[in-house]
């Protein structure tokens, strides 16, 4: 699953769109702040978006899914946020992946983007 982990005004076509298929679920929904103010909504996104099980606060990443995530480029801090605040809560690290270059690179390739 590709994750654009960057707010949701950057993924409009004025703020240059993203990549297409990606879901855009920013890192202040899944970082530290916000697992600490609302647990709850975490949880959701790991359960109901990444394949996350949960019982009793004790998470099963057997069948979670696979996160490709990026943000800006290489000096944005937002996927780095979300994989870090993931990995706190034992996703597997090797079920998270990082697209460093980011938008930043994908523009300067070329390849092509979808927005609003």
């Amino acid at each position: 699953m590709v994750i654009d982990a960057r707010t949701p005004v950057w993924t409009t076509a004025k703020k240059g769109g993203t990549i297409k298929g990606s879901v855009n679920i920013s890192f202040k929904k899944l970082n530290s702040k916000a697992i600490a103010k609302d647990p709850d909504a975490v949880i959701e996104i790991l359960t109901s978006k990444f394949g996350v099980t949960e019982q009793d606060g004790i998470f099963n990443f057997t069948k979670a899914k696979t996160l490709y995530l990026f943000c800006n480029g290489l000096w944005c801090g937002q996927s780095p946020a979300a994989i870090r605040a993931l990995l706190s809560l034992g996703y597997p690290e090797n079920k998270l992946k990082y697209y460093r270059s980011g938008m930043n690179a994908w523009h300067s390739l070329g390849l092509s983007t979808v927005g609003k």
